[in-house]
């Protein structure tokens, strides 16, 4: 899933550097190429073969597994089969040039995604451990499930401000940089407060879309509260992870994730599940804990960020790695 998702966050940098026509036509291309891989799509494909099979999980986790395979797989060939002809031409000695700091960044940004990735699934498994198991564990997927939805937006502008800001700072233009922070913080929050309205007015009717037991329903109607709060932290915690990207910081965000999560986000919420009546919420109310001191640092990172000198190191970096053309590029634009 992390490699899937670097891949994605690829493609992404190399389409900035053409032409929207190309945008299109090859964005095009590669949606309906890879859209049939789609972990969603199978999964809900085998789930509808097995439903009255007794193995459904073991089946839907094989074909959550597989799709994301055939996700990657799709990426490399859509890479490597010349749908990027001016970014790509195949293997040089120079792809072995400074390779330690590409490494040690590739790290950073898996150990970034999976400390946040291990996270979630943390809480879950505590949320099995509570008095009535079943239920718990039912109502605490189904709000996870609701946040992911509204998370997949907050990736998009996560992948927005790293590709804006790193290009702004290759550029030598920290106005831009400043501006551009603004814009999708103001953007993403926007789309936030709707997300927050929603799940205030409706956490118990969005319940059904899930389940019909009324225990679940009642018990995802209480965490609904709680759920709106972790939906308006979403829109802000990705954009600031996706500035600190954009800036080289991946190894910065790592720790910041492992302080903020592991060792106050899961303990918290394991005490506040545990030894108080507060049973899911509480593992809920840790959850967001983490998130939220995770926002406020990021975005004190942010605030004091001094990104006149940022610039500075984004051109030292250009001057050390950027490899020259022997093609014309009035040509290359022309091709485009």
């Amino acid at each position: 899933m992390v490699h899937s998702f670097r891949l994605q966050l690829r493609l992404w940098l190399v389409h900035t550097n053409v032409s929207t026509s190309t945008v299109k036509e090859h964005g095009c291309r590669m949606a309906f190429g890879i859209s049939i891989c789609d972990p969603y799509t199978i999964v809900v494909v085998v789930c509808v073969q097995i439903e009255h099979g007794d193995r459904g999980c073991h089946h839907a986790m094989i074909a959550l597994s597989l799709s994301s395979w055939f996700l990657v797989i799709g990426e490399f060939i859509y890479i490597f089969g010349g749908w990027c002809p001016h970014s790509w031409k195949g293997f040089t000695v120079a792809a072995f040039k400074d390779l330690l700091p590409l490494v040690k960044l590739s790290i950073s940004s898996g150990v970034m995604l999976c400390l946040e990735l291990w996270y979630y699934a943390i809480l879950v498994l505590l949320a099995g451990y509570m008095p009535d198991a079943k239920i718990a564990i039912s109502a605490f997927a189904i709000c996870l499930n609701m946040n992911a939805w509204e998370v997949m937006i907050s990736l998009g502008f996560l992948g927005s401000a790293c590709v804006r800001v790193a290009n702004e700072l290759g550029r030598g233009n920290a106005k831009a940089v400043k501006f551009s922070i603004k814009v999708l913080l103001g953007t993403s929050i926007t789309i936030g407060l709707f997300f927050f309205v929603l799940c205030l007015a409706f956490g118990r009717k969005l319940a059904y879309m899930f389940t019909d037991d009324e225990r679940v329903a009642d018990m995802i109607s209480e965490l609904s509260l709680l759920l709106s709060f972790s939906v308006l932290l979403n829109s802000i915690y990705p954009v600031l992870s996706g500035v600190a990207v954009g800036a080289g910081l991946q190894g910065a965000v790592a720790i910041v994730n492992l302080v903020c999560f592991y060792v106050i986000g899961i303990p918290v919420g394991a005490l506040l599940g545990y030894l108080t009546s507060l049973q899911v919420k509480g593992i809920w109310i840790g959850m967001i804990f983490g998130i939220l001191t995770q926002t406020i640092i990021l975005g004190y990172m942010t605030w004091k960020t001094d990104w006149d000198d940022q610039v500075k190191k984004a051109s030292e970096r250009l001057g050390r790695f950027y490899l020259h053309s022997h093609e014309n590029p009035e040509q290359i634009s022309n091709d485009l």
